[in-house]
């Protein structure tokens, strides 16, 4: 059974709508593009170094369909010659032309066909896709989750944990690694059970 790691760029509010551009998610949102201003070589070399060994994307329709169109035309671009050649698989309520090669429309019960995809690949990854990701969160259909969190609070917008988040402890995977315009990268791993309480007057 291979390994399903969800990355996500997340402001300090946990907002991680649009990260990417004006046009990548605009339904009641203003502040399109607000990673651009923060990005920097150590957060960009982690990115590089997440994507190492993948060998799948599993992607929501709205994520598809930008990558779709920027992708196989990106030229000479380590980005672009993996994501034109691993299989995408889409989750989508409709019936989308897929024309992007390698492209596979998801079935009907989400959970069921992404456990089929990570019993048939090593490392899936999960990219941006934030619907997508609320399912993986409340089916705890994912192994890894990567947060870069940017030092910025935006007030609005489609948030990380949100209609998909269930009670679930994780475990941090290595030390957070800050970059000199303070974004941090936070890697966690899903682990057993749920949050335990207890009394602090006991400590």
């Amino acid at each position: 059974m291979g390994s399903i790691d969800i990355e996500l760029f997340t402001t300090l509010d946990l907002v991680g709508q649009a990260p990417g551009g004006p046009e990548e998610d605009p339904d009641g949102f203003t502040f399109g593009g607000w990673q651009a201003p923060l990005i920097d070589e150590v957060s960009g070399a982690q990115v590089d170094a997440a994507y190492q060994g993948t060998d799948a994307l599993l992607l929501g329709r709205r994520t598809y369909d930008i990558f779709a169109a920027y992708w196989p035309q990106a030229g000479d671009n380590p980005f672009a010659e993996l994501f034109n050649r691993v299989p995408k698989y889409v989750a989508s309520r409709g019936k989308p032309e897929l024309t992007w090669a390698g492209s596979e429309l998801l079935g009907a019960d989400l959970p069921a066909a992404v456990r089929e995809v990570r019993e048939r690949h090593q490392r899936v990854k999960v990219v941006g896709s934030l619907d997508l990701v609320q399912t993986l969160l409340r089916e705890k259909l994912f192994d890894r989750l990567d947060l870069w969190v940017h030092p910025i609070v935006l007030g609005s917008g489609k948030k990380v944990f949100g209609s998909g988040a269930v009670p679930s402890n994780l475990t941090l995977l290595e030390p957070p690694a800050a970059g000199p315009r303070g974004t941090v990268l936070l890697r966690y791993g899903l682990a057993e059970g749920v949050p335990a309480t207890g009394d602090m007057s006991e400590h």
